[in-house]
């Protein structure tokens, strides 16, 4: 299409591979952890279905690392090919993040993760482990390092502008700060909570089908009340990563909000058809909880929120002639699958944890057969939060310094749109793959029990291991 530029298809090309990478991260911080988890109850208690549980969400895990290597390697490639100016721009605070991120993701999480899948039967299994626990801190490390990259998106802060380019000045303000700080709260939550929601579901289709109902019965409840208590702390982190916005991007929080003018005593908009386009008319439906938005950017049910006219007059008073308000609807939708999925998760595990101090939990049938398809929710919680947050920057590349028009790389509209199709293409053949390969790992239940035939100084701990060892 002649209309489509370069800066269409290359904001096109860096969102989706984004979205479907970082719906993959959250999956393996989760069940590295789940796994983790799983893995020091065996040696805590020596009950072999613990082991046996191990093994079984361990083959999830590794399969979520792999695509999750395969499909990050794509992000990095675009910094260069689509994206040189921003590189050229940002490179300098840049730098430490990413090499951290590097170290983390590439050296440390490869390098244990191999010892812990090889390590079976060979390994102690208190240092075997350990070895899955390193994974887990460098898999939270390195995503704590995009997130500082990503804040200073958001937020810059400890830098100085050098002949077009920002440079570094304070380290140690880019590290640790509000957002940071908020931001990384909130996502390691919910992968947590993406871990619990893969574990529980899982189970629990098992369950439904009279597979080793026993076994998967031990994870339904720490993974309800887990998940629980998770996904009411990622939604409280949440929520101050927006009182934060609120102050520093207005005019992402409004357009959140479909509110154009400045309001004392602001409702919360619950749902809104029309009214969301720059321009607005009346909406057709406007459902809205009075005073709740006041209360809860500013704790306060009579204060005044900062409206998107006010927020544009302000920006242009600061930064020159411009539209530099995000697309409404698109951030007013992305807000609300992000805050409602997340409603319908906490929902889901009180459910799971009121069944299962009721013991009821592997015997309601509707909740056997609704439990399995939230595993989807995590997906549309994250696309919508990565969404509101990069979209509700727009029309900025790192806010308030670099437009996102002046990152793009010197390239053709052809060029972008041929790699758009060959990343798309990559992408669906690797996540094709890991569904067969998952259909098949999962699909059959657990693996088989350890025979009993040790009569040599074996401990009962050990024995399983040896038995149950697998080449992966």
């Amino acid at each position: 299409m002649p209309d489509v530029t370069s800066l269409d298809l290359a904001r096109w090309q860096f969102g989706l591979t984004t979205l479907m990478h970082f719906a993959v991260v959250g999956v393996s911080i989760g069940l590295v952890c789940a796994v983790l988890g799983m893995q020091l109850q065996w040696l805590r208690t020596g009950d072999e279905r613990w082991l046996r549980l191990t093994k079984f969400y361990g083959r999830a895990m590794l399969i979520a690392f792999a695509v999750g290597v395969v499909t990050g390697i794509v992000q990095t490639f675009q910094f260069g090919m689509n994206w040189a100016g921003f590189s050229r721009y940002v490179g300098d605070v840049f730098g430490a993040p990413l090499a951290l991120e590097g170290l983390a993701a590439f050296f440390v999480e490869s390098l244990f993760l191999g010892f812990w899948i090889f390590g079976w039967g060979r390994l102690n299994p208190k240092v075997h482990a350990a070895c899955l626990g390193v994974v887990a801190a460098a898999a939270m490390l390195s995503a704590y390092a995009i997130l500082v990259a990503n804040s200073w998106m958001q937020a810059p802060t400890g830098y100085r502008i050098v002949d077009g380019r920002a440079e570094l000045t304070d380290l140690w303000s880019v590290l640790v700060n509000v957002d940071t700080i908020l931001t990384t709260s909130h996502v390691l939550l919910s992968a947590l909570v993406t871990g619990a929601v893969v574990v529980l579901g899982i189970a629990v289709w098992h369950i439904a089908r009279g597979r080793d109902a026993d076994v998967f019965a031990l994870v339904t409840r720490p993974a309800a009340i887990l998940g629980l208590l998770l996904a009411l702390g990622s939604a409280g982190a949440g929520h101050f990563q927006a009182v934060v916005a609120m102050e520093r991007q207005p005019l992402k929080m409004a357009a959140a909000e479909a509110l154009y003018s400045t309001e004392k005593g602001a409702g919360l908009s619950i749902f809104a058809i029309g009214g969301l386009s720059t321009d607005p008319g009346p909406p057709v439906i406007d459902i809205r909880i009075p005073y709740l938005l006041s209360f809860l950017e500013k704790f306060d049910p009579l204060a005044e929120v900062k409206g998107i006219d006010q927020a544009q007059a302000e920006a242009e008073a600061r930064y020159g002639p411009g539209d530099y308000t995000p697309v409404v609807g698109l951030m007013y939708w992305s807000f609300r699958a992000m805050v409602g999925s997340g409603m319908l998760l906490i929902g889901l595990f009180a459910w799971a944890t009121l069944l299962s101090r009721r013991r009821k939990l592997t015997t309601t049938p509707l909740f056997l057969r609704l439990a399995p398809l939230a595993i989807a929710i995590p997906v549309v919680a994250q696309a919508g939060g990565w969404i509101l947050r990069e979209g509700g920057r727009q029309p900025w590349a790192v806010q308030g310094l670099l437009r996102t028009e002046d990152a793009l790389s010197t390239v053709s509209a052809t060029t972008v749109g041929i790699s758009l199709v060959a990343f798309l293409t990559i992408y669906g053949v690797v996540f094709a793959c890991a569904a067969t390969v998952l259909r098949r790992e999962l699909g059959h239940g657990l693996p088989p029990a350890a025979a009993d035939d040790h009569d040599g100084p074996d401990t009962p701990r050990t024995a399983p291991t040896q038995a149950l060892a697998l080449s992966y």
